[in-house]
């Protein structure tokens, strides 16, 4: 059975500092992800790290890529509609538990972006 396509990515990216990377996954996944996923119109979240290098087949050749200045940490955060975002409950929830006093101060080169999926016309 298939299921509807997600209508809007967040696109959260950021860095953390290395004495500080252990707590911030800890509290990313046992607290802060959590208290979003609660959040009316928050479907699923998802959280990656960036590989070091990226090899890709372009034009019949395999090249080689390294984005050393992009952020290390992503969470990719599916939506119903992109007024979550504004949302009292979303307000609250990224404010709960440790995240904010214990995490958020030790990030940097933060990056926010929101995704409209694109619907082929047919």
């Amino acid at each position: 059975m298939a299921t509807t396509p997600t209508r809007f990515m967040l696109a959260v990216q950021m860095d953390v500092k290395p004495e500080r990377e252990a707590l911030f996954h800890e509290i990313y996944d046992v607290e802060h992800i959590p208290a979003l996923q609660r959040v009316p119109g928050v479907r699923a979240v998802h959280r990656y790290q960036r590989a070091e290098v990226l090899k890709i087949a372009i034009g019949g050749t395999i090249q080689e890529f390294a984005f050393p200045a992009e952020p290390v940490f992503s969470a990719f955060y599916e939506l119903e509609s992109p007024d979550v975002l504004a949302s009292e409950a979303w307000s609250k929830a990224v404010e709960q538990g440790r995240w904010a006093a214990e995490i958020r101060p030790f990030t940097s080169n933060r990056r926010h972006t929101l995704h409209k999926l694109i619907v082929p016309k047919t």
